[in-house]
Formats: structure tokens, sequence, C-alpha cells
């Protein structure tokens, strides 16, 4: 979806999903969808090692069988992992039984309490199964960085503009992403940091 913060009818839909943190806090909650990749996330974790920032993987099961030293290491140096299918599943071409096993068949292997659906969308029936098994984590700010109609700076000013209290940031670990993340990515955590918002994790 194109739009930095999420519609009401979108939140709506899935009451039960957590979209924005505590509005009270000034805190922030960084993401990062699609990965584990060789391309991408060794840059996003040396980056996030280097501010001191903690922040949560939605990883692709997929990628993580085929890169198992990548989320080791995401693991090892402290950040929280989510589950985002094993295969990047779109939830509308899909039974609801078969995205319910191809999400428990990446979770083998992620172990994780956390799920995003790709693609930001779920049909009903697989919300209200996933629901029981998972805390659902959405959004509260899209960076679109991986769109190719923006550039680095368009990304940041995303960030800069959008982000409040308590938000719930999306980067993208993936190769749509990485030109533009290799500068937005620590422009964004300096501008984050400056401002004075706390990086959280989720419980």
């Amino acid at each position: 979806m194109i739009i930095e913060h999420p519609s009401f009818w979108l939140r709506w839909l899935y009451p039960k999903a957590l979209w924005r943190m505590n509005p009270h806090e000034h805190s922030v909650y960084l993401t990062f969808d699609d990965g584990p990749i060789p391309e991408a996330t060794p840059f996003i974790l040396d980056t996030l090692r280097r501010y001191g920032v903690k922040a949560t993987f939605f990883m692709v099961g997929d990628n993580v069988a085929k890169h198992p030293e990548l989320f080791e290491r995401i693991v090892a140096e402290g950040h929280q992992v989510g589950n985002h299918t094993y295969n990047h599943m779109g939830s509308f071409k899909h039974w609801t039984v078969t995205y319910a096993i191809n999400t428990h068949k990446a979770n083998e292997l992620i172990h994780a309490h956390l799920f995003r659906p790709p693609y930001g969308w779920m049909r009903f029936s697989i919300y209200w199964w996933l629901k029981h098994a998972f805390k659902i984590v959405m959004w509260d700010v899209i960076t679109r960085d991986y769109s190719k109609r923006l550039t680095a700076a368009d990304v940041v000013e995303n960030v800069k503009q959008y982000t409040r209290n308590g938000s719930i940031i999306v980067f993208h670990d993936s190769l749509k992403s990485i030109d533009k993340l290799q500068t937005a990515l620590p422009e964004s955590i300096e501008w984050l940091q400056k401002e004075g918002y706390e990086f959280k994790i989720f419980d």
C-alpha cells in the first residue's frame, strides 16, 4: 500500500493488531521486513550496531533456510525476530489453511511470537486464525524505501514527517531498498536520536 500512515478503516479491519505503541512515550520501534539476505542484512546490522539500536526483523522463512548464518547473527546481536511467512505469501491468492500452514512452516525456523503479513493485508479468516497464535504487528509509518519513485532523501523525509510517539516504522531488508538504505538508514537513526526518541522492541 502506498501510504505512510495506515488509514482508519485498515486499522478497523484488524483491531487486535499492533499499529502504534504507547503515544505517551517518546519512543519508536524500528522494523525490517523480507530478509535476511546477504546483499542487505549485514549493512543493516552493522548500522544498527554502530548506533546502538535494537530492531525487529520480520523474516521470510525461505530466506532464513538459505541464510541461517544471518538469522543467527540477528539473534546473537540482540535483535527481535518476527514471522513474515515462509514464501512472502500474499493472503488473497491462497486458501486460509494454506497460508496458515506456510506461516507455521516459517515458524519452525524463526520461533517467533510476532507476525506481520506480507503486503500489509490478510483475509479476515487468516487474521482470525493467526491472532490466536501470534501477536500481529502492523505499522504506523511506512518509509516506502522499496519504491523506485523515491530517493534516499525522500525516505528520510517520510521518517521525519510521519514519525510520532510510539511509531512502528517499517524499513525493508531487501534488494529493492538497500541502495536507498545505505544513506537513509543512518540519516534516519541520527535524526531520531537527535529528536530524543528511545528505540524499543516489542514484548
